[in-house]
């Protein structure tokens, strides 16, 4: 599982970071983000992308795996 760390970036990099993974591979991707709207975003683009996506809250914000 790729992993992309976007937590402290501010919009729109964690998106167009989130962009790139999707694009470049079929495999699963785990994205970091810190703010409630970023996650919310990564979401909304992934499932736009016709992505699945599970969300966990961690320490320092939230861990979006879309898949």
């Amino acid at each position: 599982m790729r992993e992309i760390d976007a937590r402290g970036l501010s919009c729109p990099e964690p998106l167009m970071l989130t962009a790139e993974a999707i694009k470049s591979d079929n495999s699963p991707v785990k994205v970091f983000v810190t703010e409630p709207h970023q996650k919310t975003n990564v979401e909304k683009f992934a499932k736009d992308h016709g992505k699945k996506t599970t969300v966990e809250e961690i320490e320092d914000g939230f861990a979006v795996v879309i898949e």
